[in-house]
């Protein structure tokens, strides 16, 4: 029995030996810690499928601003003339209630440049006197700015009409573009709806036909009354003097309602050229 036993364990203990030379270390390993060892997960070396290669950093330099457009300057408007004028063309009116004839006279002086005469005759300034004063109602039996106007179209130098503009240098501006565009003198209601002027020509910053709200600087003007003047509005000036706004409008003013009815507002009363239908 006791040999027996001995034998027994002898062969066990080779057993055991033999089994433990059979398992290898790394699998003792897995099996000790419970943790996958390092060479079962190790990554390739080299990229390949499934791999992620990194992202390149992200760049820290703001992009350069665009150069903003270089501002237009404003062009600087220029002093601007434009007279009709040329000696000669002036008439003086021959009674003090010819003063429309005389200024009709003058607008044919100076629109007329094909040397076909000058109108100054007094016979023929009674004539156009008489016409206008016919053109013309509600005007206690004197010439208004409508029969001013219709005269003036009828004789060929038209067509005109009648304005009336509130603001005062709007009403110079819109002269001055008029005598611009048509190369025809304007009309200037005087002393509130009493006496006749010529405007025939002026000057301003900036061309009217260019500049819609030109300064007007200087204004020509032609007075049938000269040398006369009035004790009330103050003296004639002499003719082609060149007025500023400011002096002008001690005799230009608007128009006294009741010096005669129209359908016109209150304002700055012109005879104003306008271009051929």
């Amino acid at each position: 029995m006791i040999g027996a036993r001995a034998r027994l364990l002898a062969w066990l203990l080779a057993l055991a030996a033999l089994l433990g030379a059979c398992t290898p270390a790394g699998r003792l390993d897995a099996v000790a810690t419970g943790q996958p060892t390092a060479a079962t997960f190790s990554a390739p070396s080299t990229p390949g499928a499934g791999a992620t290669t990194p992202a390149p950093p992200a760049s820290t330099t703001a992009p350069s601003p665009v150069p903003a457009p270089a501002p237009v300057p404003v062009p600087v408007p220029q002093p601007f003339a434009l007279n009709l004028y040329r000696e000669g063309d002036f008439v003086p009116q021959y009674t003090f209630d010819w003063c429309v004839a005389a200024s009709i006279q003058m607008a044919h002086n100076l629109i007329d440049d094909t040397g076909g005469g000058t109108w100054s005759d007094r016979t023929q300034q009674n004539e156009l006197w008489e016409m206008a004063r016919a053109r013309s109602s509600n005007s206690f039996n004197g010439a208004n700015p409508f029969g001013w106007a219709q005269v003036l179209t009828e004789a060929g130098m038209g067509p005109y009409r009648v304005v009336s503009i509130a603001d005062y240098r709007q009403a110079l501006q819109t002269a001055a573009r008029a005598i611009a565009v048509t190369g025809r003198p304007v009309g200037l209601v005087m002393w509130s709806g009493r006496h006749a002027w010529v405007m025939s020509g002026f000057e301003s910053l900036g061309d009217p036909r260019q500049v819609p709200a030109v300064e007007v600087t200087g204004v020509r003007v032609l007075d049938p009354l000269y040398p006369y003047g009035s004790p009330q509005w103050g003296p004639s000036p002499a003719p082609n003097s060149l007025l500023t706004p400011e002096e002008l409008a001690t005799q230009f003013v608007v128009r006294e309602p009741r010096r005669w009815s129209s359908d016109l507002p209150t304002g700055y009363l012109l005879v104003l050229p306008t271009a051929p239908a």
